[in-house]
């Protein structure tokens, strides 16, 4: 009887589980595993001076500043804005809010795939967004800008999520004691509303 429950307790909820991990694990090692075995086994036969070559090569360097400058641009723009909306979510009610809020999910909804072509349609020139920029004589897609459009898109979302649970259970008291002894807005949420977050 108690090996009877024992079975039973071990039996998973997900049918073919078994089947399933084995297959994520053999596609796992076809994409990512093999490809970086592979790079690792090329890199070891070559030598100090040939490896300091290849990594000090105007192409890599220049590929290096790209991505942490776009990252550190992305990252700021996603800090404000990120904090902004979450602000507004939380704070106010307006109508199209659900909408709003519902959209902020987008990018974890669209496969990277589909995300990647569509941001590209809309920065070119005949997109809706590029087309506003091309009057001025801007190029967003296949750009830094583009990249930075495309890192905000993706990156903001986690933003929100992180910093809306916080504000949702913040005491309005603090807010509100702040305003009785005259404090300004910009001096509330620095001092009281900011601190008091970065404390949980």
């Amino acid at each position: 009887m108690t090996a009877y429950i024992n079975k039973k307790k071990q039996k998973r909820v997900i049918p073919g589980f078994g089947l399933t991990l084995g297959i994520t694990v053999s596609m796992l090692s076809v994409i990512v595993l093999i490809p970086l075995l592979s790079l690792i086994i090329y890199t070891t036969k070559l030598s100090w001076r040939e490896f300091l070559q290849v990594v000090t090569a105007k192409r890599v360097l220049y590929a290096f500043w790209v991505s942490v400058s776009t990252s550190f641009i992305a990252s700021f723009i996603n800090a404000v804005m990120g904090l902004i909306l979450a602000w507004v979510l939380v704070k106010y009610e307006f109508p199209g809010k659900k909408i709003m809020d519902g959209m902020i999910e987008l990018p974890f909804a669209l496969p990277t795939a589909v995300a990647g072509i569509a941001l590209t349609h809309l920065t070119t020139k005949d997109g809706w967004i590029g087309s506003m920029f091309d009057r001025f004589g801007i190029s967003i897609a296949y750009t830094k800008a583009g990249i930075v459009f495309a890192l905000v898109f993706v990156g903001i979302p986690f933003v929100v999520r992180s910093v809306q649970p916080v504000l949702e259970k913040m005491d309005v008291s603090y807010e509100e004691a702040g305003e009785m002894i005259g404090a300004g807005p910009i001096y509330t949420f620095f001092k009281i509303i900011f601190r008091r977050s970065g404390r949980r």
